[in-house]
């Protein structure tokens, strides 16, 4: 266990994060060697890549976005909570410390969450303008003057549908208890491959959330837009889109890997952090 390469990533903005790193460096120094200590929305150095684990400190955010930054280097994460929800960064200090051992010697193992490969450009035959991976989703809204928007989404050349609204949210198994969930779309085992396709209010009864496989890519044509209309990837990489944009979205080559938390299934904490599936509070 002492010789555990351990990645410290944090959001180095958030009160008290840099301060709970720094207290906790000796005990991480006792338990395996710090190969680097940085932001999670930054590229981490190369040293990264030597980890054999990234201990990710702030919120379900802070998470994505080390997700976004470790995705090739197939480092997996444990995702400790400093924010609100704590939905992905599942530990607290003393559950991390608790469970330390049985992570980095293997009894506790990461779950691989795919990830989404997202490109737009001006035309379908044009360069590619913005790139990203994304953990969470992607999503398409109508910004100002906040008109509805019209996008045409196909699924490997066969067309899904035309949607009329504010928008539209393509998210993976783990993000759709985010922006999916909050715009009506179904909730999905993480451990499931494939992709929703959300709608943001749209202007018909007839369009509903999907399903779709992620073994095959998605495009989104954009026909109707706004001058705000902009492509989302999970709520932190922003670029416009255009008439005529194409947003073109696959399955990304890796996942993400997650340390869960031992004993906290899916549902347990679909019930403790979203009060799913409980009835009416009597007093």
């Amino acid at each position: 266990m002492a010789d555990t390469k351990l990645l410290i990533m944090g959001n180095m903005t958030k009160p008290g994060v840099p301060e709970q790193i720094e207290e906790l460096r000796p005990w991480f120094e006792q338990h395996g060697e710090i190969v680097a200590i940085c932001p999670a929305n930054e590229p981490p150095p190369e040293a990264a890549c030597q980890a054999d684990l990234a201990v990710v400190f702030g919120g379900d955010g802070t998470l994505l976005s080390a997700a976004r930054m470790l995705a090739e280097s197939r480092v997996p994460m444990l995702g400790v909570n400093m924010g609100k929800l704590g939905f992905l960064a599942e530990f607290g200090i003393e559950h991390m410390q608790k469970h330390f051992g049985d992570v980095v010697t293997g009894k506790i193992k990461p779950t691989e969450r795919i990830m989404l490969d997202v490109s737009v450009s001006a035309r379908d035959d044009s360069p590619v303008s913005f790139s990203s991976t994304a953990a969470n989703d992607v999503a398409i809204t109508a910004g100002e003057p906040f008109r509805m928007v019209g996008l045409r989404v196909k699924q490997e050349g066969n067309e899904v549908a035309h949607y009329l609204g504010d928008g539209l949210i393509i998210a993976t198994p783990s993000g759709s208890t985010g922006y999916n969930m909050s715009a009506g779309g179904p909730i999905i085992e993480p451990s499931l491959e494939a992709f929703t396709i959300t709608p943001i209010a749209p202007h018909s009864l007839s369009l509903r959330p999907i399903v779709v496989s992620s073994d095959r890519s998605v495009t989104v044509e954009a026909g109707k837009v706004n001058p705000g209309t902009s492509v989302i990837v999970d709520g932190q990489a922003v670029c416009g889109l255009a008439k005529g944009g194409v947003v073109k979205v696959r399955r990304a080559k890796w996942g993400s890997l997650i340390i869960p938390h031992p004993g906290r299934g899916f549902f347990h904490t679909l019930s403790a952090k979203l009060h799913w599936g409980r009835g009416p509070h009597q007093d």
